[in-house]
């Protein structure tokens, strides 16, 4: 299927690794011109080596400072921006709300929630000159159904869907769409560290937590990157034109996270 993007110019935070990786794929194989960003040096490094067609710096979206600069790199390698997609994320503590630092909140919530807004402010004025303009913003099935022992996580992509909203309304005349994406039990590094701190503080196996969260999903199969990265792409293109203000949950129809 031609989804019509060739040329389109992406902007994808933490994109050297994981899901934001594949998104970026993703997009090249359509023929768009892509640029991300990333903590991680090693990410970055093996990214000039193995996709070489992606323009790359470093930049935490948490730092106003270094968003400024990401932007004005972004903006000079592509020529102008028409996706934003705030895919950077961290999974922060796993705790009781009580356990949970001052210190693990913030930066849990400054990377999940406020680099949205970061890079969204520098990123309208941009996708305001564009034929084709939209956000993704990455929430999460605990961005609907809470999750214990997670609250700052889910705190922040409960955050992210009311940001979407919003937005979607406020730029809607412009015909920009604003959208997130809400994934469930997504196969990678993440959350097998994540699924592996649950067990520590509850003092079971690996196994026995895996089992536990698939108990409430109705497709008992993790989530693939590119499962995520194909949703994005369609959002992007001319035939998602119209789909604004959603919150699209991918997620096997996950009714709680435990």
């Amino acid at each position: 299927m031609d989804m019509q993007i060739e040329g389109l110019r992406v902007l994808v935070t933490a994109g050297a690794g994981g899901i934001g990786l594949e998104v970026a794929r993703a997009f090249v194989r359509e023929g768009a011109r892509v640029f991300v960003c990333d903590v991680d040096q090693q990410a970055l490094a093996n990214l000039a080596t193995t996709d070489p067609m992606v323009g790359a710096t470093a930049c935490d979206v948490a730092d106003r400072a270094q968003v400024a600069a990401l932007f004005e790199k972004a903006v000079a390698f592509l020529g102008g921006l028409d996706v934003l997609v705030n895919n950077a994320g961290i999974a922060g503590p796993t705790a009781r709300i009580e356990d949970v630092t001052p210190e693990d909140w913030d930066r849990c919530i400054n990377v999940c929630l406020t680099s949205q807004y970061n890079c969204a402010r520098l990123a309208i004025p941009l996708l305001r000159q564009s034929r084709n303009a939209s956000i993704i913003n990455l929430s999460s099935a605990a961005g609907k159904n809470g999750f214990a022992m997670r609250s700052p996580y889910a705190a922040a992509k409960w955050g992210v869907i009311g940001f979407t909203k919003s937005l979607a309304i406020e730029l809607g005349d412009e015909g920009i769409r604003v959208n997130a994406i809400l994934p469930g039990l997504v196969a990678g590094d993440r959350i097998r560290r994540v699924l592996e701190a649950k067990a520590q503080q509850y003092g079971r196996s690996f196994k026995e937590v895996e089992a536990q969260a698939f108990a409430y999903t109705s497709i008992k199969e993790y989530i693939l990157p590119q499962q995520l990265a194909d949703q994005m792409v369609f959002l992007a293109s001319p035939r998602g034109r119209t789909i604004s203000g959603q919150a699209i949950s991918i997620d096997g129809d996950t009714k709680m996270l435990m």
